[in-house]
């Protein structure tokens, strides 16, 4: 065991202590692996690179505090380059500048009952505006290279030596993160990129953007969790092009887990606020689980477990970038307060990737076992499929919507078209025709048990399917 006190920190939150926790861990390495403590004391830092075999404890009472380069003499250190960074927004397509980044490594974890402090970081990164404009991406992003990196160039510019995620993994393996909590995580509390063997379990995430990236990993749990994200989704699961590859997501567990959308630090201070009303996109706010949007290598054997919602939006699984979303089973969730539609399922063609990149789909989705209650009305259950990608052997079992009703038939927006290129979210339709479930363009449709309930009245039908099979 070695204390980051031994190799000169301070801990006094004004002195930057950058140095000697990358020295610490250096030769912890070097030693064949161990563990780093940082004792209790807040300890200001920049990037800080973790090594193979090497463990950083955050003991009780630690506050490990990312520096803002407006305010302190340094900078992160630099995203560094990716030629496929025009397939996926700027934050996911770069590691190093993090407050704690690793690549390459093997057996690395964070542990302890520490605070993660991420108030130097950005929540920002070039082109993350761009799915919160009109609900789409204005560029294909392929074929444009030029074209964007011209429009993003003041952007990247702007984030020279700024960092905008707490934690950022690339190609490691055996990762165990536990215990601690992050505030404030910029716009990534956490970004695992290509990460096998991950134990995530009881860490405490209240952050102002994403809390929980899992981007092509595999062999990932994350068990009881508590992550609250009004402004972006809590914990999404994505196989983005970042790494070179269409590489998948799979064998994903999310088990025990409590994902929300409070006001900003009221989950960490225990009020639980509700004073924001509404998300960067304008819809109400986020918090939810998520599988996709970037979704060019797809998902499969994925599993949700006993988790709940509140204040959140529901359970999504957006399949818009070429990969397949496939033997999924979410069961036991419990939703309250839910801002958009309780369960949303998407088949899309944005299409963000390489040449080539064509329609993928979603098959073989089992959720069962739901109960959800306080719904916006504005928005039912969706599962909307394309008309030459329909989605395919979906089961909803013992599933219990209570929205808070109060719409009527005039209230419904009107169809235009499947909108294949937009950018998916629940709202994307305007006001639903349905008060419980509208689907449309799904082949082997299987209902058993759906109680729908709307108080006060609504008088829009409980069921609206249009070109759908069911069993």
């Amino acid at each position: 065991m070695i204390s980051v006190k031994d190799f000169g920190a301070t801990g006094n939150g004004a002195t930057l202590d950058t140095a000697a926790i990358n020295a610490a861990i250096e030769a912890a390495h070097h030693r064949g692996g161990g563990e780093v403590v940082l004792p209790e004391g807040r300890y200001l830092s920049f990037s800080i690179r973790l090594l193979s075999g090497v463990t950083l404890q955050l003991n009780k009472g630690a506050v490990l505090i990312a520096a803002d380069p407006a305010q302190h003499p340094g900078e992160y250190d630099p995203a560094e380059d990716n030629p496929f960074d025009l397939y996926q927004d700027f934050g996911h397509s770069h590691w190093h500048n993090s407050l704690i980044w690793a690549e390459n490594a093997e057996n690395i974890a964070i542990t302890g009952e520490g605070l993660i402090d991420g108030e130097g970081l950005t929540r920002e990164g070039p082109g993350s505006q761009w799915k919160k404009q009109a609900g789409e991406f204005p560029l294909s992003m392929r074929g444009l290279s030029a074209e964007v990196m011209a429009e993003l160039a003041p952007e990247v510019s702007a984030m020279k030596g700024l960092g905008n995620k707490s934690i950022a993994f690339k190609n490691c393996r055996h990762v165990t993160l536990k215990d601690f909590t992050i505030k404030n995580g910029g716009h990534f509390a956490l970004l695992a990129t290509g990460v096998d063997d991950m134990t995530i379990e009881g860490l405490t995430v209240d952050t102002n953007r994403d809390g929980l990236d899992i981007d092509a990993c595999r062999r990932v749990t994350i068990s009881h969790c508590r992550v609250n994200t009004p402004n972006d989704d809590a914990i999404v699961l994505k196989s983005s092009y970042a790494l070179g590859e269409a590489r998948a997501c799979e064998d994903i567990k999310v088990e025990g887990c409590t994902v929300s959308g409070y006001d900003l630090g009221t989950l960490l201070d225990g009020t639980f606020g509700r004073t924001q009303e509404r998300s960067p996109d304008q819809d109400r706010v986020t918090g939810r689980i998520k599988i996709g949007t970037e979704s060019n290598g797809g998902f499969t054997r994925i599993r949700v477990r006993d988790c709940r919602f509140e204040r959140s939006r529901g359970l999504a699984l957006e399949m818009v970038d070429g990969g397949w979303i496939e033997d999924v089973l979410c069961e036991n969730l419990i939703l309250t307060e839910i801002t958009t539609a309780p369960i949303f399922l998407r088949v899309g063609a944005r299409l963000r990737g390489p040449e080539g990149t064509v329609v993928g789909g979603i098959r073989n989705v089992t959720i069962r076992n739901v109960t959800a209650t306080d719904i916006l009305p504005d928005y039912c259950a969706l599962i909307m499929g394309l008309p030459d990608s329909p989605i395919e052997d979906v089961t909803l079992e013992n599933i219990s919507l209570t929205y808070r009703g109060g719409k009527t038939v005039a209230d419904v927006a009107p169809f235009i078209d499947d909108l294949p290129t937009a950018y998916p979210e629940p709202s994307m339709f305007g006001i639903t025709p349905a008060r419980g479930l509208w689907a449309r363009h799904v082949k082997g449709l299987k209902l058993d048990n759906i109680q729908v309930v709307s108080s006060p009245s609504d008088d829009r039908p409980e069921t609206v399917l249009c070109a759908v099979d069911t069993i």
